[in-house]
């Protein structure tokens, strides 16, 4: 599996159409896509599924008033549950085993189940197999539970995520009784991984039971970045400085933290805000802000990890009610 800041080919979204997602605060969302959108489509391709047609129609509207280069977005019509194609879409890899018109890129498929939480997921749960289709690209079936927030890779072999999220038995569970071990296994004949990097838990407040991509990232090769807590009262202070300590007992890599920002709630329910949930993209990686005071400093900290990136900040308040943000809602597809 190449790492996130290896060429792309394209960014994959999904339009935002499931108004329960984002209660009494849908009427924004259309419209921090579409600035999203315009980012991405001046430096890649920009894959967007959506509901129909008409959905389709409302879009372009959407796109051609935020001054979207639409030359560089394509639409392809699939009914989804939910736009976070981050946990749905294929995980792409290069196989040498593979030679078509996409060179060595293929697909690895991994079931989807709503992250072990929701009934319907049956829509998102196809897109793979679509998406295989349209591309002619070869596909891997891997059998497992996996969604792609739950994981990072450093294109090295080295692979991120959690213990809470993935060996869980009691909460929300993915793959009951595979154990460690089985999914190291996995990681190693689907995604070319050598070294599993175990954290303990993810932030609070996130809906899916620990995915790392609101927790730690690889910027490079050999440099991590993770979020860290500074308010002692604060329920994400210690599991940060537990991860932390984890991080750092590996020597071989680089641990630079991220602030978080203030806890965001909504209603009385906390929601996953981290800096950490920022997306690589060719020439520029998009930072999710939220009105808050460690907003500039996490920009600044992200700029000084991608000096050759334009760093792009998107207000983020609203779109976090969806229960993620920017690395939530794309998948890169190798060039």
């Amino acid at each position: 599996m190449p790492a996130e800041w290896e060429p792309h080919q394209a960014t994959w979204l999904a339009w935002p159409h499931e108004k329960s997602d984002w209660p009494g605060k849908f009427a924004p969302i259309p419209w921090i896509y579409a600035q999203i959108v315009r980012h991405l489509a001046r430096v890649e391709k920009v894959r967007i599924l959506i509901q129909d047609a008409d959905a389709e129609r409302a879009a372009r509207r959407h796109l051609k008033l935020s001054q979207v280069n639409l030359d560089a977005v394509e639409f392809f019509h699939h009914k989804t549950n939910r736009s976070w194609t981050r946990d749905y879409c294929p995980i792409f890899v290069k196989s040498r085993q593979v030679k078509s018109r996409q060179g060595q890129v293929a697909i690895t498929q991994w079931r989807f189940n709503g992250w072990a939480k929701y009934d319907n997921w049956q829509n998102d749960a196809s897109a793979t197999a679509m998406i295989a289709n349209k591309l002619g690209l070869q596909r891997f079936e891997a059998g497992l539970v996996l969604e792609g927030g739950s994981i990072d890779v450093n294109g090295a072999g080295k692979l991120l995520t959690t213990e809470e999220c993935l060996l869980d038995e009691v909460v929300q569970t993915r793959n009951p009784g595979l154990g460690r071990r089985g999914y190291e296994k996995a990681f190693r004949q689907y995604l070319g991984v050598s070294e599993v990097i175990w954290l303990h838990r993810g932030i609070a407040g996130d809906d899916t039971h620990g995915h790392v991509d609101d927790l730690a990232r690889f910027t490079d090769a050999n440099t991590v970045v993770t979020v860290l807590e500074h308010d002692k009262g604060d329920a994400n202070y210690d599991l940060l400085r537990e991860n932390l300590a984890r991080l750092k007992a590996h020597r071989d890599l680089r641990i630079v933290t991220l602030p978080m920002p203030e806890p965001v709630v909504f209603d009385g329910q906390r929601l996953p805000a981290s800096y950490a949930n920022f997306y690589i993209a060719n020439k520029l990686v998009l930072v999710p802000l939220f009105t808050d005071k460690n907003d500039v400093a996490a920009l600044k900290i992200i700029a000084k990890l991608f000096p050759d990136r334009e760093i792009v900040g998107i207000p983020c308040r609203d779109l976090v009610l969806g229960l993620g943000t920017l690395h939530c809602m794309t998948q890169q597809q190798p060039a």
